[in-house]
This record gives C-alpha cells, structure tokens and sequence, in this order.
C-alpha cells in the first residue's frame, strides 16, 4: 500500500487485493501526498484484530504505524474474505491513511 502510494510499485498489483471504491482512493492519496519530498513512507508497526466475535474467522482490523521523514502517521483497514470462483480471498474493503 505504502509502495504504491510513493509511486513505487503500480496500482495494478494492488486491484485484486482491494475493493473497487478503494483503488480510486488510492490513487487519489498517490497523486496529492504531500510527503513524497520527505523520503519514502517506512512501515513501522502493524496488528491485526479480529472484526468481532461472529465473524472473528472472516474479518479482521488491521492497524499501524509508518515514518515518513521526522514523522509517524497512522494507518487501518478491515479486511474481509470474500468467495472468489470455486475459493476465498481476504479482499481490503476499507482503509483510512492519516
């Protein structure tokens, strides 16, 4: 994610992993990010959560941190399986970046 919105790995990789909506706003945060001056955003801190109780199986909340220069920002999602053909798949179906 933070790859692809410093411009250094395309959307493309992303789509299968996202809900539609999402990658527009990707691609929106990729194009007005006003840190590309201060380096490269670097992952600091993930977790992972289950959703709730009825569906601690299929949905998760997934939070962190990551630098970008002098700075730490927020970053987190809910990630969902979703049936994909005869599979699932866990599908990012919301995402806020701070």
């Amino acid at each position: 994610m933070l790859e692809v919105i410093d411009r250094r790995r395309p959307v493309g990789q992303l789509r299968p992993l996202l809900a539609p909506g999402l990658v527009d706003s990707v691609l929106a945060v990729s194009r007005t990010a006003a840190g590309h001056q201060q380096g490269a955003a670097m992952l600091r801190r993930i977790r992972l959560t289950p959703a709730g109780p009825d569906t601690a199986d299929t949905a998760a909340e997934v939070f962190g941190t990551y630098s970008r220069g002098d700075r730490i920002h927020a970053i987190a999602c809910r990630v969902e399986q979703r049936p994909a053909g005869n599979e699932t798949r866990w599908l990012m179906v919301a995402l806020h970046i701070g």
